[in-house]
């Protein structure tokens, strides 16, 4: 890695240096892992650049900037079970037809402070901010392939990305990361620009493969080959590291991760996030409106959304609004007049809010997100729970 800039240490230095928002959340001033408080989220449909948070498991000398990578010499290597294997320009991609898309861009450790409740999972504590919903504009895969007369072998079942970023040490892995080829062929974005603009770098420009409904760790940044391959990788960081277990096991335990045990973080859980109130806020009794989002990997349609006042033991829907694709946010919200002061904490001055969505598939999000407790914290997607006090 490049020598750490004289700002790293310093976090509002370093949103200062790279652009960010000064209110946002700096977790790691190395390497840019930022989040965004959900007061700055809720003011914006599609997330700005100075608001987007940031995760980076590798860097490229001069990234940490929302100024644009320089594009000139970018090249893209498609290589593996396809024929002819070739080298795309980024010049090239400018000529192909350009396709757009609204997704929620969520890291996958997104939530896992909420585990600490039950035992605490090791990497950054992300609460709600670690996302933002983004229009990405690009080159879709499968249009690059026919405008390109390249042929997939039949056997190609993993599409296998990674960057122009290198190893974080001499002795780890680079980071690349497999997603099943068939699941993704025809949504796959070659994406070039963000919110109308040329990506940041620090966003993963100037080219970052964007898959929609999948995980942000799998949407890698400074895409510069693409593998289609029979077995997906063998870097640690897919093979060991992004994974949750298929039975549940222990909160706190420590076992290994195994291909035959786990599941590789792709497609996002059905999820909801309250926006308003924010949890601890003081509020004066009287009219409340509860909004917030839900999202899900955009496969199946979102029909519900429900809010609970009294810890879950009655449900009431909500008003649901369109979402910009079916891989965005459904903006909700619910306005309580007066009765709902019946629901404080023992006749006091406590309010607990939680709130829960449901697909057209019947699935939902657990009443206790901990049931899916795993080491690295990954795919939370528990009942959301505000609580607020009155005056």
């Amino acid at each position: 890695m490049a020598s750490l800039p004289a700002f790293a240490q310093n976090p509002q230095a370093f949103l200062a240096a790279v652009g960010k928002d000064p209110r946002m959340i700096v977790h790691d001033a190395v390497t840019g892992v930022v989040e965004t408080p959900v007061q700055l989220l809720r003011e914006h449909l599609l997330t700005p650049k100075e608001l987007l948070f940031v995760r980076n498991n590798q860097l490229p000398p001069g990234s940490l900037t929302l100024s644009p990578f320089p594009a000139t010499d970018w090249e893209l290597e498609l290589s593996g079970l396809v024929a002819p294997a070739m080298t795309v320009s980024f010049s090239d991609l400018a000529g192909i037809e350009q396709s757009e898309v609204v997704a929620v861009l969520q890291c996958a450790g997104n939530g896992r402070a909420f585990y600490s409740q039950t035992a605490m999972a090791k990497g950054t504590q992300w609460q709600r901010g670690g996302m933002g919903q983004i229009r990405w504009k690009g080159v879709r895969l499968k249009q690059l392939l026919d405008s390109s007369g390249l042929m997939v072998d039949e056997d190609a079942r993993f599409l296998t990305a990674e960057g122009r970023d290198s190893p974080a040490s001499s002795d780890d892995d680079d980071y690349e990361q497999s997603v099943p080829l068939a699941d993704v062929l025809e949504t796959a974005l070659l994406a070039t620009h963000m919110n109308g603009e040329p990506i940041p770098a620090i966003h993963g420009g100037p080219l970052r493969l964007v898959l929609p409904g999948y995980y942000g760790s799998m949407n890698v940044k400074w895409v510069s080959r693409l593998r289609f391959e029979k077995e997906a990788s063998r870097s640690r960081h897919h093979a060991q590291r992004y994974r949750t277990f298929r039975e549940r096991i222990e909160p706190g335990s420590q076992p290994e991760a195994r291909a035959e045990t786990t599941h590789p973080t792709w497609r996002q859980k059905i999820k909801s996030v309250i926006w308003n109130p924010v949890n601890d806020e003081r509020r004066l009794v009287g009219p409340l409106t509860v909004s917030g989002v839900s999202w899900n990997d955009g496969r199946t349609e979102i029909v519900a959304v429900e809010i609970s006042l009294d810890g879950g033991n009655t449900w009431q829907r909500v008003n649901v609004e369109a979402p910009l694709s079916p891989y965005g946010w459904h903006p909700w919200n619910v306005t309580f007049w007066y009765g709902w002061k019946r629901y404080l904490d023992g006749g006091g001055t406590a309010m607990e809010f939680r709130v829960r969505a449901f697909d057209a598939l019947g699935r939902s999000q657990p009443d206790d997100g901990a049931v899916h407790w795993n080491p690295s914290g990954y795919e939370w997607f528990g009942v959301d729970s505000v609580k607020i006090s009155l005056h």
